[in-house]
């Protein structure tokens, strides 16, 4: 059985690595599963992140687990699932 991608993720610099309801700025689709902060708006809830989304722009609804610091030294979001 899969594990749940919040367990697979660990950052001592951000302990409340959660998944959360984001927008994520996509402009090429929905094709990747992480994405770095700069491209994360964090909302506090479902509606409010859907009522943020423009998928036309790029802009699109999401519940992503992070910020969480990649090998690289980036701090990334991790795709749970696309709302929209």
């Amino acid at each position: 059985m899969a594990e749940a991608i919040s367990s697979l993720i660990s950052d001592t610099e951000a302990p409340l690595v959660r998944p959360r309801y984001v927008v994520i700025y996509s402009p090429g689709g929905k094709g990747r599963k992480r994405f770095p902060e700069n491209c994360v708006t964090l909302h506090d809830t479902e509606a409010a992140a859907r009522a943020a989304a423009h998928p036309e722009a790029g802009f699109h609804a999401a519940v992503a687990s992070g910020p969480s610091r990649s090998s690289e030294g980036f701090r990334l979001f991790y795709l749970v699932r696309w709302l929209d």
